[in-house]
């Protein structure tokens, strides 16, 4: 699995042997005088940085749905982001001066491979060409005043997403993992992807009927219970907080949280 890079180098995830430093190389293989550096000389970035579509399902655990009172959806909640929401491993969330109550909410992403319309249930795996993970931050006064998701759900780095996508062979069953989330190194999520009530296949022969689905188009399929606002006291994000996201078989997306100017 490899973390693609701006300048069209990537870096491996495998173990790096003895000498503690990771191989980057031009796409396409390693050449001749391959230079090596340490992970943290590099800057990482989200695997998908502009996607052609972010749709988020919300609701999509039971526990999550319990923790906010509501009952279980029927049909998949959506509601999307845009583009300018993502960011990559390290880069801040960036708390908008129109929020007080940004919270956090880890998430199993699929990276759509192939387009496709109308796209039967048992069919859909052949459209993924892997999984990440995404951190639907959401600012929850925005969210939560006039209810409109989208606004308080698409500010500029509500998005952040990696470090790496995996592939879907490495992951033969998205809903066998585990996936939770610290703050400050605090658990406040741990949950476990066979929760969902809806699960991927559904997800996309779902929304193929209603849209085509492009290469590179996100799902962000929901999250467990543990979100800061059914907190009490509430928790929400501030200034100089660092929030971690795992998913067994991916990895951990970290990013630091920092005031807008």
């Amino acid at each position: 699995m490899a973390q693609v890079l701006p300048e069209g180098v990537r870096v491996l995830k495998e173990d790096p042997g003895p000498l503690g430093v990771a191989s980057l190389f031009p796409t396409g293989g390693p050449v001749r005088g391959t230079s090596l550096f340490k992970p943290e000389e590099v800057q990482f970035c989200a695997p998908v940085p502009r996607p052609p579509k972010i749709i988020c399902v919300g609701l999509n655990y039971r526990d999550h749905a319990a923790e906010t009172n509501q009952p279980l959806p029927k049909t998949p909640v959506l509601f999307n982001k845009y583009a300018r929401a993502v960011i990559g491993p390290q880069e801040p969330i960036v708390l908008p001066q129109v929020s007080e109550q940004v919270d956090y909410e880890a998430e199993l992403a699929v990276v759509i491979g192939r387009e496709g319309k109308h796209i039967p249930e048992e069919l859909a795996m052949e459209y993924v060409a892997g999984h990440t993970i995404l951190n639907d931050v959401s600012a929850r006064d925005l969210q939560m005043e006039s209810g409109q998701w989208m606004k308080g759900k698409t500010c500029d780095t509500f998005a952040p997403m990696g470090p790496w996508l995996v592939t879907k062979d490495e992951i033969p069953d998205p809903h066998g993992l585990k996936i939770g989330l610290r703050l400050n190194g605090q658990v406040m999520q741990a949950g476990h992807t066979g929760e969902m009530i809806f699960k991927i296949p559904r997800l996309i022969s779902y929304l193929s009927h209603l849209f085509t689905l492009e290469v590179g188009d996100i799902i962000a399929t929901g999250t467990p219970a543990g979100v800061g606002f059914t907190r009490q006291p509430p928790v929400f994000l501030r200034a100089g907080d660092v929030v971690e996201v795992e998913i067994e078989g991916i990895g951990v997306l970290t990013n630091p949280v920092r005031k807008e100017a």
